[in-house]
């Protein structure tokens, strides 16, 4: 997958086939990035699980917050990954031990890392790098 550009097609796919997310890096602080992403997705009807080790069982915008993809109770459509470049390929490894694979691993902007992009490829996730969903949404007008 050619990591470099996304055709308007394949990111309005990811979009509109994803109903659940887990915002990884998620922050209780308003003036966060993620803090806002949550927010968005919450009022467009996305079912968000905010994932957060430091907040972990408190609420996050009415939503409980976990320590870790494995303790998620339910099945994940998209991995948002709001973390440094460097924490990805141990996320990776997280995600690849879950029951059940999420379909999507998004990278926020700023965030790449081709070799755990390829990892989570060879297992059927589709992954994005360096874009943010909301702008996209925003800019497919959607």
């Amino acid at each position: 997958m050619n990591h470099e550009a996304y055709s308007d097609a394949y990111v309005r796919g990811i979009l509109s086939s994803t109903k659940t997310i887990a915002l990884v890096g998620a922050s209780a602080n308003p003036a966060r990035p993620s803090y806002g992403v949550l927010q968005f997705f919450l009022q467009r009807g996305f079912n968000v699980t905010p994932i957060n080790p430091g907040l972990a069982g408190q609420d996050l915008q009415g939503q409980k917050v976990y320590a870790s993809l494995q303790d998620v109770p339910h099945a994940i459509d998209m991995v948002d990954v709001f973390r440094a470049s460097a924490a990805v390929s141990a996320l990776v490894d997280e995600i690849l031990q879950l029951r059940q694979l999420p379909k999507v691993l998004w990278m926020q902007l700023g965030v790449f890392d081709t070799e755990a992009a390829a990892k989570a490829e060879e297992k059927g996730i589709i992954v994005m790098m360096n874009r943010c969903p909301v702008i996209e949404m925003h800019r497919l007008h959607m």
